[in-house]
């Protein structure tokens, strides 16, 4: 049996951010590889295309070969289930999200039995979001603050 902990990292990464990569970055520490899983929502509109997303973030981590990326338009414990992942990953920035990702990770136990571990944020990155870093986008403003360094968000 394979004993290997692999760990979904699921989100939309629209755009991928420094707390993404923090939440990777320390991941790795207790896990033996991370698949950067970009859910495909329809219903959501994007900045960046989901191409796009996927080459940003292959470029960031190309010299880490215990992270992938790859995207699914599935439930994310049947996506779990197919890659080999036993646990997902997520972040909790403050208790409105601790409530809605408790619900997710209970369902998500019940139902297939795969755990989710959360790490707290990063207390000087608690106000970084992809929603507001596209907001920031939409209005021509600089958000190298916000993203991880050397990475090409030009559309």
């Amino acid at each position: 049996m394979n004993n290997m902990r692999i760990a979904l990292f699921p989100g939309t990464f629209d755009p991928f951010t420094i707390g993404h990569e923090s939440l990777v970055r320390r991941g790795l520490l207790l896990m033996d590889k991370i698949i950067i899983a970009i859910g495909v929502n329809e219903s959501k509109n994007s900045y960046f295309s989901l191409e796009k997303r996927i080459q940003m973030i292959n470029e960031l981590y190309k010299d880490e070969p215990r992270v992938s990326v790859q995207s699914y338009n599935t439930l994310t414990i049947e996506f779990a289930e197919k890659e080999g992942a036993r646990y997902i990953l997520r972040g909790i920035r403050s208790v409105i999200d601790f409530e809605y990702e408790k619900t997710i990770a209970d369902m998500n136990r019940t139902i297939s039995g795969i755990e989710t571990f959360v790490l707290f944020t990063e207390p000087a990155l608690t106000h970084v979001s992809s929603t507001h870093v596209r907001e920031l986008l939409r209005y021509g403003r600089d958000i190298s603050s916000f993203v991880p360094k050397g990475m090409n968000y030009s559309i």
